[in-house]
């Protein structure tokens, strides 16, 4: 079905930070050859789904929004459906054939195609430039696609490719121009930010890029997520000291601890070197929070293997957690080993680490009680104000909530001394 150019267009974004980046990369370039856009399903005439082939579950969210909008189309409420993204990458012949009322679908790295889909001439020169769809004082910046890391977990590989370093002076000008409208806080991602330029020079490079980013006009907070724990580059801890918008955070998904576990996921670590990396971390960088992912319910996770895992927890006392329960990813090299742990065991592990959490998280909440921080005010929640210290990513870790006579102005950072402490959430007033 050819595109018209009264058509508006609905993007829907599934997954991860780094599909958002890819959604604004789009509506930037359909916002610049004035495209007629809208936020609202219900006045669309074409939907763009942005899917996730992650795991299991966001496998399943992006089939239902597929279907939802299939049954739009059917109803004649929408005249054309386009599918692009990491679940279209990894599994476009079976979509095609299973849900062959989709218009179009895509890879995860086609945007010059799906924009021709649209009618719409890919634009070389908007490199970099965005519609953000997060508030406009932050933006996450994303520094590289696709990964080299063989774990056998992950089927992001297959779906985002080899590692690919977009060059710093690129990066620097997106930096830029995301200052230029207003954003203060830059949250770096990629598959592992820490690969950073090896693929390129040779040489690990994101602390060089940090310090660029650094001296970037307009930028307070710049804050570091995914960075791999195995081959760490040791210099980039120099860089919370030599780097004052760089914030005492740091995201290592870490997945376990177990050197049996490590060993069968391929993460190129053991459990020894792990530890040592981690307290190493937290020596040098007094005060930082330090976030991670974990799996538990690996098919090869013995109770021994996850005794180990929920030491680890306990005795490092992250900041920050999430915990994901195994997902069998067709295609990875785990896929053969089955899944042999029963779902509602992996709850249960889940469950013990979050409660884990739960209490660590709590303890550190009523240190806080008292004392006063910095806040960045992200969006309004009836009477409060709602933000996050430097130690807080939007949307994954805890939040801040301010009552004050008069709303605090979102984007703005305020002191904010705390009153009141939750497991995962603070509350506190600013300081006159």
């Amino acid at each position: 079905m050819s595109q018209s150019s009264h058509d508006k267009i609905h993007v829907v974004t599934l997954g991860c930070s780094k599909n958002l980046v890819d959604s604004e990369a789009l509506l930037g370039q359909l916002k610049m050859s004035q495209a007629p856009l809208t936020d609202d399903v219900d006045q669309a005439d074409t939907v763009v789904i942005n899917t996730c082939g992650f795991i299991e579950a966001a496998k399943q969210e992006s089939i239902n929004a597929i279907l939802e909008a299939v049954d739009r189309k059917k109803r004649g409420e929408i005249r054309k459906v386009v599918v692009m993204g990491c679940l279209s990458e990894r599994f476009r012949n079976e979509l095609r054939a299973e849900i062959p009322d989709v218009d179009s679908y895509f890879g995860s790295n086609e945007m010059p195609a799906v924009l021709a889909d649209l009618g719409i001439d890919y634009k070389k020169e908007l490199l970099g430039e965005r519609l953000l769809t997060t508030p406009s004082h932050f933006a996450y910046l994303k520094i590289s696609e696709g990964c080299d890391n063989p774990c056998s977990f992950c089927a992001i590989p297959l779906m985002r490719g080899s590692h690919r370093t977009k060059p710093m002076d690129q990066v620097l000008s997106e930096a830029q121009q995301l200052a230029r409208k207003g954003v203060k806080e830059l949250i770096i991602i990629g598959q592992d930010t820490t690969y950073y330029g090896l693929d390129a020079t040779g040489e690990r490079s994101l602390y060089d890029l940090l310090g660029r980013l650094n001296d970037v006009e307009g930028i307070e907070w710049i804050r570091l997520m995914y960075a791999y724990p195995a081959k760490f580059p040791m210099r980039l801890l120099d860089a919370f000291r030599d780097f004052p918008a760089l914030v005492p955070y740091i995201d290592m998904p870490v997945q376990h601890s177990s050197d049996r576990v490590l060993k069968s996921m391929r993460r190129g670590i053991t459990s020894r070197a792990l530890r040592e990396l981690i307290a190493t971390v937290q020596e040098r960088v007094p005060g930082i929070a330090l976030r991670t992912t974990l799996i538990v319910g690996y098919p090869t996770e013995t109770e021994e293997d996850f005794a180990d895992l929920l030491d680890l927890v306990t005795s490092v006392r992250f900041h920050r957690l999430g915990v994901f329960t195994y997902s069998q990813e067709e295609g990875t090299s785990a896929y053969e080993l089955g899944d042999p742990v029963p779902a509602e065991v992996k709850e249960e592990r889940q469950e013990a680490v979050m409660q884990a959490q739960m209490e660590i998280s709590a303890e550190r909440n009523e240190g806080l009680v008292g004392s006063t921080v910095r806040v960045l005010v992200d969006r309004h929640e009836g009477p409060m104000s709602v933000g996050r210290t430097a130690w807080d990513a939007p949307e994954i870790d805890q939040e801040v909530s301010v009552l004050n006579p008069t709303p605090l102005q979102v984007g703005n950072f305020y002191d904010v001394r705390i009153t009141g402490a939750e497991e995962f959430d603070l509350t506190g007033e600013v300081v006159r």
